[in-house]
């Protein structure tokens, strides 16, 4: 009878773990942004504007980001438009080079030390009051600017994140479990918003107070960590949804797995660095976010295992943990399914749900156990198909 004690425990927590993560929280974040909503008072505002393209070998869009950029609605004269190239070896610098006349900068950094201090650097050397984070991929809308800066005349607000859509014109098997994610994303980033503050940014539209942005060690995973930084310091990251941006997603599970391996060791070790945020009693609700939007969340496979080991071992008690097991089995069977389609380039309709959430889960275990073996990700190589 101690293993069957023992066993309903574990599944129960569990499970409890799992429903608070997936529907917990969310619910208890909306609760929060509609009796104690943190409302933003905008107001026009029209500073100088720095938009700060991090670059490294983005020949194949490089020229049509820039482009893009210098469609934006905004005064010429406030608008300053930099592109730091991490040492690209290829084209790069010679299309931005091109550009010159049309006002936009390049800054190359005299050796390669990854995305974020590329980005610290090209701070020091702009000269807008706003700096606006982009990626040479991402397409923004041309008002932008006149949907995010107003939000800056609320002096509590120390930082601006946009609207990400992803894009995905092959109508791809990841790409379909990348966009129903990031929808479910999207409703957890507004509430946050609302009820606190933002635990981090789209890293291809976001925007920052220059005077308040500090620069950041090499593995961080700035868009994450910027939200951390200037929350300590009194102000709050807000969500801005009208201002919109498009990008491409992956194509391939390969490619995700690796991008999210990567950004989930970066955020371990964001939150190592900084878990004295992880203190209610410190950063209040804020906290709350953290733990729930990001420990937990990553945590997810270790509750995952749990079910399924507890589950088995109360098989031999009662019948209704044979069906739950079962269930289980023809679960990460169908997801195991899935991936053998997906690596057949068959498409998978609804089975695309359950192979995501398998590769998103398994992503976070290997991050996590890349992050205890202490590899850390300053430099990388951007992932292009």
């Amino acid at each position: 009878m101690k293993i069957y004690w023992t066993a309903q425990i574990i599944f129960l927590v569990g499970t409890a773990a799992l429903c608070y993560v997936y529907v917990g929280y969310p619910l208890l974040v909306y609760f929060v942004s509609r009796v104690r909503p943190r409302e933003v008072k905008k107001s026009f505002f029209e500073p100088t504007v720095t938009v700060l393209i991090a670059a490294y070998n983005e020949e194949k869009d490089i020229s049509g980001k820039l482009e893009n950029t210098l469609q934006i609605d905004y005064p010429k004269e406030k608008l300053e438009i930099l592109v730091v190239s991490d040492c690209s070896s290829d084209r790069t610098d010679e299309i931005v080079k091109s550009f010159a006349e049309k006002g936009v900068k390049l800054y190359r950094q005299p050796e390669r030390r990854g995305k974020t201090m590329a980005q610290n650097a090209a701070v020091e050397r702009s000269n807008g009051e706003i700096i606006l984070f982009s990626d040479a991929t991402t397409m923004y809308q041309p008002d932008v600017l006149a949907q995010m800066l107003p939000s800056f005349a609320d002096e509590t607000v120390g930082c601006v994140a946009g609207r990400l859509i992803y894009v995905d014109d092959s109508s791809s098997n990841v790409g379909k479990g990348a966009k129903s994610y990031w929808s479910y994303e999207t409703f957890l980033k507004k509430t946050e918003s609302r009820a606190c503050s933002l635990i981090g940014a789209s890293g291809c539209l976001y925007a920052v107070r220059r005077a308040i942005y500090r620069p950041m060690y090499a593995e961080a995973c700035s868009d994450f960590l910027i939200a951390m930084n200037i929350y300590e310091r009194g102000w709050r990251t807000i969500y801005e949804p009208n201002a919109v941006c498009t990008e491409e997603t992956n194509r391939r599970a390969d490619n995700e797995m690796r991008m999210r391996v990567r950004v989930i060791s970066q955020t371990f070790t964001d939150l190592w660095r900084n878990r004295r945020m992880m203190n209610p009693f410190r950063s209040g609700f804020f906290a709350v976010e953290l733990v729930s939007h990001k420990l937990l969340r990553y945590a997810v496979p270790i509750f995952l295992l749990l079910i399924f080991i507890s589950s088995f071992a109360l098989t031999f008690f009662s019948e209704i943990f044979e069906v739950v097991f079962a269930l289980q089995i023809a679960f990460y069977a169908i997801a195991l399914v899935g991936w053998i389609l997906e690596r057949n380039g068959r498409k998978l309709g609804i089975l695309a749900i359950p192979f995501y959430f398998v590769l998103a889960n398994l992503a976070s275990l290997i991050g996590f156990y890349k992050f205890l073996r202490g590899e850390r990700y300053a430099r990388w190589e951007p992932i292009r198909t």
